[in-house]
Formats: C-alpha cells, sequence, structure tokens
C-alpha cells in the first residue's frame, strides 16, 4: 500500500467522527457516521487473506444495517414532528430506533454478534481504532438524544455486561478477549448514560486508555492467543512486569484506574434506588474478572508452554514504547483524581 493512502484514510477516519460532533442536523451526523464507516474499511481488508475479508463483510454488513436503522428513525422523526435537528428528537419510535441503530454500531448486546467475529479477523492496530475511536461519534449522538428509554438502556447494558463475562470465559484468543472485554466496558456506560452523562464520558474515556495499552502491549509482545502470553518475559521482561496490573486494571480491581468508574457508576444506581441493577451489574463484574485472572495467570505465574521451536528472545525493537509507557502509568495510577474529574464535568 502506498505510504500516502494510510494517512487519508485516517484522515477521513477523523473527518467523519468530527463531522458527527460538531452535528446538530441528522442528515450531516449521519453523512459523518458513513464516512467513518467506509474510510475504515480499507485498512480492514488491506492484508489480502480471507480473514481480514470476511471480518470486513461482516463489519460492512452490521454497519450499514445500523445505519439504514439510524436514517429511517431520523426521517420518522421529521415526518412526525417536522425536525431534523437532534436534540428536538421527541418521538418515543424515533427515540427508540435511533438507540438501538447505534447501539448496534457499537456492539452493544443483543446487538453484539459481529465484533467479536470482526475483531478476530483484523491485525491488532486495526483492532485498537475499531475498540476506541469508531465508538466516539455514535456515543456523542446517544448522549444528545432525549431520556425516553431509559428501562431500554438499563436492559441493553445489564446484557452487555452479562454477555461480555460469560462470552469471554472461553476465549485463547486475545482479540476475542478483548472485543468481549468491550462489550462488558461499554454495557457500563450504558447503564449510567441516562443518568449521569459525565459519569459516562469519564467510563468511555477510561475504557479507551485501558484498551489502547492492552492493544499496544499485545502488539509489542506480538501476542495474539493466551499461550503466546507465557513467552513475553523473554521478548520484553520490563513490560512483562506490567501487563498484570494492566489486565487487573481491565479487571477494575482497586486500587487501579478501572475501579474508579465503576464504583461511582454503582454508587450512582444505588443512589436513584436501582439497587437490584447495581448488584447484578456488580455480580456480573466477577464473571469478567475471572478471564482476566486467567490471562494475569498466564502472563506472569505460569511456565512458558513452549512449542517445538525457537523460543522468541530479548531483542532490541525500534517500535515506540512512550505512548505505552504513558498510558500504562494512567491506567494503573488515574484512580485518586477521577472524583475530582467527575466534579469539574458536572
Amino acid at each position: 500500500m502506498n505510504p500516502i493512502l494510510p494517512f487519508i484514510f485516517l484522515s477521513s477516519i477523523s473527518l467523519g467522527t468530527t463531522l458527527t460532533l460538531m452535528s446538530s442536523h441528522w442528515m450531516l451526523a449521519w453523512f459523518g457516521l458513513e464516512i467513518n464507516t467506509m474510510a475504515i474499511i480499507p485498512l480492514m481488508a488491506y492484508n489480502h487473506h480471507p480473514r481480514p475479508t470476511e471480518a470486513t463483510t461482516k463489519y460492512f454488513m452490521a454497519q450499514a444495517t445500523a445505519a439504514a436503522v439510524i436514517l429511517f428513525a431520523s426521517m420518522i422523526n421529521a415526518w412526525t414532528t417536522g425536525q431534523w435537528s437532534i436534540d428536538q428528537m421527541s418521538h418515543p419510535a424515533a427515540v427508540g430506533l435511533a438507540s438501538l441503530g447505534l447501539a448496534m454500531k457499537i456492539g452493544i448486546a443483543p446487538l453484539h454478534i459481529w465484533l467479536p467475529e470482526v475483531l478476530q479477523g483484523l491485525d491488532l492496530t486495526t483492532g485498537l481504532i475499531l475498540s476506541t475511536w469508531q465508538k466516539l461519534a455514535p456515543f456523542a449522538l446517544l448522549t444528545q438524544l432525549p431520556p425516553l428509554n431509559q428501562e431500554l438502556f438499563i436492559a441493553m447494558g445489564l446484557a452487555s455486561t452479562l454477555v461480555g463475562g460469560w462470552g469471554g470465559l472461553n476465549q485463547t484468543q486475545l482479540r476475542k478477549i478483548l472485543a468481549y472485554s468491550s462489550i462488558a466496558h461499554l454495557g457500563w456506560v450504558f447503564l449510567i448514560l441516562q443518568f449521569s452523562t459525565p459519569l459516562a464520558l469519564i467510563t468511555l474515556m477510561t475504557y479507551f486508555l485501558m484498551t489502547f495499552s492492552a492493544f499496544t502491549m499485545f502488539k509489542i509482545n506480538k501476542s495474539t492467543n493466551i499461550n503466546s502470553l507465557s513467552t513475553s518475559w523473554a521478548k520484553a521482561p520490563a513490560l512483562t512486569a506490567f501487563t498484570p496490573l494492566i489486565i487487573l486494571s481491565l479487571g477494575g480491581l482497586p486500587p487501579l484506574t478501572g475501579f474508579g468508574p465503576k464504583w461511582m457508576i454503582l454508587t450512582t444506581l444505588t443512589s436513584l434506588d436501582l439497587n437490584m441493577v447495581a448488584t447484578l451489574t456488580a455480580l456480573s463484574t466477577l464473571l469478567s474478572l475471572y478471564f482476566y485472572l486467567r490471562l494475569y495467570a498466564m502472563s506472569i505465574t505460569m511456565p512458558p508452554n513452549n512449542t517445538p521451536g525457537t523460543l522468541p528472545w530479548r531483542l532490541y525493537t525500534p517500535k515506540p514504547t512512550l505512548p505505552l509507557a504513558s498510558t500504562s502509568m494512567l491506567t494503573i495510577m488515574l484512580l485518586p483524581i477521577l472524583p475530582t474529574m467527575l466534579s469539574t464535568l458536572n
């Protein structure tokens, strides 16, 4: 691929997200979402192999279906109320359809089926873009929808935390584990989105931070499955020491960064008398924590599971590690200032 093409595609992805973030009209926001989708497809299909091609096809079909639902919802609202403004959407059917379409674009349960298979077929760099940047625009639109479907958001958020936990239990491929981790974390965001937008934003940004650290760590170690983590000590010993902390932060264990948003969400749900929802969500975290602990065990406490071949050894690599160093420290040590950030946004 010509070196200028990735720059063009990444610029188009940024343009699509920026257009959606700045739009107050449904058609402009829809155009931004479509630019986002079409710009990442060449990056996904860059490797001429059946797996990336299959993943690209599944991604395109899921995103096209979601885009059609969103466009249909905006047309229903324009037909019934005469308004194309995003913040003026007031018809219950239009709000419900728009919420479902945006949830499908993100990968929220029960509209999550495409996400694990698509992420498994991509390389780690494109998977990182799909798991982080591609979710900004849909969430920006979700925050502008009126709170007419709080029960729908609670149900989908709770389902996502459960599906994300159950789905990752028997997985051995790291990209599928990160896909189910994404579903579970975004379920937490969905739970609180209708009640506290600043807290949902902090939860989303914390998820982006932890996911960036995890994807970058696996990319530097060239790890694609659980067994390959047991030999990562030979490639980067210092990075291997940080690996368990990043994994446990994804699991939400105190005193790491991942614990902060979950603790504040459970506190908010309890203050709203949603005690059963808070209890079920907290219990669903134990499912996710189990497969995070499996990664922890394979990365630091298990002996290498070597295949009959040459063991990868520590060699100098010119890969940039400054972004990983910065995000890893934030992934581990950001907990004390999260309440201050929330009070500032409020």
